[in-house]
């Protein structure tokens, strides 16, 4: 794969508590260079991002990083995100909800978020690192059944993050309707091309860019 085969799957992303304008005016302006698929930012800064930027695509995260906030919040978080010029939402499901057996209300929740969304991506987010491989398979199914267009692997705030493993797991366990997103600790350009041989049809990363562009760039 070609450096900017790769990008093109690479959600440009930052979520760092600390991260301010200044650096999510750089991540949207490396985006639009590089044309990754999307930027991933906290919803704080949807509606500036989106008036600077008014030609990217927006990614922005619901209930993270640990899933348990009501549905009511939840809803009224993508609401607003859609509002203010988000094009995708990455959600993450209530994970306690899935570990007491409770697939119903995870599914609830799902379907109510992309009844919200409607024709915007949603992508449902498991946090794999705290999951059996018993329940990752049920929160497929959730995603599956609640309408969700992308299963993610992680936040990239557990202890742990994406793992190969698991992309054959959800696959296994998916419609062909529902893509795979792969994220968190994924730091190398050998590691992206594996998840996106593997079937990922995005990257979640933060340092996409940065190991990517001299190649670009390189070649200009």
């Amino acid at each position: 794969m070609t450096a900017q085969d790769i990008l093109s799957h690479v959600d440009h992303t930052l979520l760092r508590a600390d991260a301010a304008w200044p650096d999510i005016r750089r991540l949207c302006e490396e985006a639009l260079r590089y044309h990754t698929a999307s930027v991933c930012i906290p919803s704080s800064f949807v509606r500036r991002a989106h008036e600077a930027f008014p030609a990217l695509t927006i990614c922005t995260v619901v209930g993270f990083p640990l899933g348990n906030a009501s549905l009511a919040a939840k809803e009224a978080e993508t609401r607003q995100a859609l509002a203010d010029g988000a094009a995708e939402i990455d959600m993450v499901i209530p994970i306690g909800a899935l570990k007491n057996g409770e697939t119903d209300a995870v599914t609830a929740e799902i379907r109510a978020l992309k009844a919200i969304a409607g024709p915007h991506l949603l992508k449902v987010i498991l946090e794999t690192c705290y999951l059996t491989d018993e329940e990752k398979i049920a929160a497929c199914r959730c995603a599956d059944e609640g309408g969700a267009d992308f299963v993610k692997t992680s936040t990239g705030f557990g202890p742990a993050g994406a793992q190969l493993a698991d992309i054959a797991l959800f696959r296994a366990h998916l419609s062909p309707r529902v893509k795979i997103k792969a994220a968190g600790g994924i730091r190398t350009r050998d590691a992206m091309e594996a998840f996106l041989r593997a079937g990922c049809e995005r990257i979640g990363a933060s340092a996409a860019v940065s190991i990517l562009a001299p190649e670009i760039d390189g070649q200009a």
